[in-house]
């Protein structure tokens, strides 16, 4: 698949994933909710990461038939810096990221379009998708797993005005995501096997 579209599916499914973090919590209450476990926190813990993991499989079938799109830059690069990617490039990626932030933005925009005024202050930008642990850190910098997503949070509200926000949503997922694929890359995969033909 070329550069610009690899790019343009990358958007779309973006796009695709940012827009659908919202009704994460919609069905998360409702299956709750018939189950009559609402108020048990360690049932609605569960329901989630089941919630979260059927989403992630249905994304990945549809990166899939896009021709191995992705969403998250940080993916991209974990998966160029530990050569599982062989199509992928430093061109590509340069291409691939801001069409990923882009499909960033518009997912935001559509959010906050179709969202009614009197909800608008509810939703909190990139802490829609913090999930376990990087909850913790949400009301200090709104960490995101995604910087594609924190992205388009902090640009619809007009939060990126510093190089500080550039590091804590570009720079350290990247860099993060690069080292653990150079640890496993050199550390932790098996050497490579080699299949030499016998001549008969």
């Amino acid at each position: 698949m070329g550069v610009i579209k690899s790019a343009m599916a990358d958007a779309l499914l973006t796009s695709m994933w940012i827009f659908s973090m919202p009704f994460l919590r919609v069905f998360t209450l409702q299956i709750s909710g018939f189950l009559g476990v609402q108020t048990l926190p360690l049932a609605i813990f569960f329901i989630t990461t089941i919630v979260v993991s059927l989403m992630m499989f249905i994304f990945t079938l549809i990166g899939s038939a896009l021709g191995g799109a992705n969403f998250n830059p940080t993916a991209s690069v974990a998966f160029y810096a530990a050569g599982l990617k062989k199509d992928m490039s430093l061109l590509s990626m340069a291409v691939r990221f801001p069409a990923q932030a882009a499909g960033g933005v518009v997912a935001v925009k559509a959010i906050l379009g179709i969202l009614p005024r009197e909800l608008r202050k509810t939703m909190k930008g990139p802490s829609l998708t913090t999930v376990g642990c990087v909850g913790t850190g949400a009301k200090y910098t709104g960490p995101s797993l995604n910087p594609a997503n924190a992205f388009g949070w902090a640009y619809v509200n007009k939060w990126h005005n510093s190089w500080q926000l550039y590091y804590v949503y570009w720079l350290g997922p990247l860099t993060g995501a690069t080292l653990a694929a150079w640890v496993f890359r050199f550390l932790l995969s098996p050497p490579p096997t080699s299949t030499k033909e016998k001549k008969t």
